[in-house]
């Protein structure tokens, strides 16, 4: 699959933001997406999960938008034919005017398997054959100036390797900066490393690690994220108690100066993009706004 050109990654050169919008209305969902812009923000990435479509979604986010990115984080690759995902993809990229990133992933095997009832096979070949095929597959309308960026769900060496080889790079999820820094080593100093960090705006430990429990929910038992927890240092013990070094490893927390060191330690161990979800214990249908308003990018 080609590279995009400098032009695409200079679109996501400032931090953004990763939120789940489906349980907002149409006119909130395009406010949202407005609001983010306005703060400097580069990039709104979305879910793919039992919720709105993504790429309806992604259509009222850039409609609302001028500048924005919106990506998919991630495209359940399961649930639509290659040439069906590239059809949408392309005309979302025509449609924006480059403002859209396809980030795709073969999602769970707990989800696609047991709440789908479609099958789950070998997740490397899966994807690397789903890839080839998108990529083959005819589009007949009109062309955006550049296709759009593709980013893979990658956690484990292997998919960060594949992202690298097949892709633009990689968007993780539920990692650490000791994660990026694996990751970049893997992938090289070229592939894109979108990094999501969940944060939550509180100096009050015992609010910061019920948040982090409560956002852990069923991902603790999804193999995928396990393992790669396992494979950063943590044992099952502390990850089944929700132990506060496991906790405290995947949710940055503190006041507005220790978010940012967290979100900078992703660049320094060598992110090219960070997208924070910002929540807020009281709301969750909205982002923390009075973080986003502390962290508004000036211009990274």
């Amino acid at each position: 699959m080609s590279r995009t050109t400098s032009s695409s990654r200079d679109r996501l050169s400032t931090t953004g933001v990763w939120f789940f919008t489906d349980m907002l209305t149409t006119d909130e969902t395009g406010e949202l997406a407005a609001r983010i812009e306005a703060l400097g923000y580069s990039a709104l990435w979305i879910p793919d999960t039992f919720g709105r479509d993504p790429f309806v979604n992604a259509t009222i986010l850039l409609d609302a938008t001028e500048t924005l990115v919106v990506a998919t984080g991630i495209a359940n690759i399961h649930m639509r034919h290659p040439g069906m995902m590239k059809q949408g993809a392309w005309s979302l990229a025509e449609l924006s005017g480059g403002r859209f990133v396809l980030g795709l992933g073969v999602s769970h095997a707990p989800m696609v398997e047991g709440l789908r009832n479609l099958p789950y096979d070998k997740p490397i070949a899966t994807m690397r054959a789903y890839l080839d095929a998108m990529e083959s597959s005819m589009y007949i309308g009109v062309a955006p100036e550049e296709e759009p960026p593709v980013v893979l769900a990658a956690l484990g060496p292997k998919m960060l390797a594949l992202a690298a080889e097949k892709t633009d790079g990689a968007h993780p999820y539920w990692t650490t900066p000791e994660h990026t820094a694996r990751a970049r080593e893997i992938m090289g100093p070229d592939a894109w490393l979108c990094v999501e960090q969940k944060c939550v705006r509180t100096t009050d430990a015992e609010i910061a690690h019920d948040t982090t429990r409560q956002q852990l929910g069923m991902y603790a038992d999804l193999p995928n994220y396990r393992n790669n927890w396992l494979r950063l240092g943590f044992t099952e013990a502390e990850i089944e108690d929700r132990a506060p070094r496991f906790l405290d490893a995947v949710m940055a927390w503190g006041d507005d100066a220790a978010i940012a060191e967290r979100i900078q330690a992703h660049y320094d161990a060598g992110a090219t993009h960070v997208c924070i979800q910002p929540i807020d214990p009281a709301n969750r249908s909205q982002p923390d706004w009075g973080l986003l308003e502390a962290l508004a990018p000036g211009g990274r």
